[in-house]
């Protein structure tokens, strides 16, 4: 298995991981980005985000998508949106190699904080992030405004 830096033609495959973790997460339906957009938004000047893959041969069992962002307490920092290991390869380590990936490309950028959601009822994923030293920050909630409310909100 090797974890490296995805490329656009990676993009099909990272879709499909993405597709996978909304069943996961009982959310099948919710995907409305498509390949266009990972490869425009990835892959651009600007690019808006930066994906890990980890890969045997041509096929890709997993991905990390990350971003920066900047806290006005700690400055830069890094968003780890989605790590996504396809099920029939869950358990071999792909997934703490992505994420020790991730974590690796914050320190070496002196980065001041990673974060990142997990939903309360995925236990394995918490004691995994509990484990390697992470902190699951229980009284602060996250908060969306998806487009139907932003349109709601702003034509009030």
């Amino acid at each position: 298995m090797k974890v490296r830096e995805a490329v656009k033609d990676d993009m099909p495959q990272v879709l499909e991981l993405i597709k996978e973790l909304a069943i996961f997460e009982n959310e099948p339906n919710a995907v409305e980005v498509t390949v266009a957009d990972l490869e425009r938004e990835g892959f651009s000047e600007n690019p808006l985000f930066i994906c890990f893959v980890a890969e045997d041969g041509a096929e890709i069992h997993g991905a990390a998508l990350i971003y920066y962002r900047f806290s006005t307490w700690k400055g830069r920092t890094l968003h780890l949106e989605d790590l996504i290991v396809k099920e029939a390869h869950r358990g071999k380590g792909i997934g703490e190699a992505l994420y020790k990936q991730v974590m690796k490309f914050a320190y070496d950028r002196g980065l001041k904080r990673v974060a990142w959601d997990v939903l309360d009822w995925n236990k394995g994923a918490i004691r995994f992030y509990e484990r390697s030293g992470a902190n699951i920050v229980k009284d602060w909630r996250v908060v969306h405004m998806d487009e139907k409310s932003l349109k709601n909100y702003i034509n009030s």
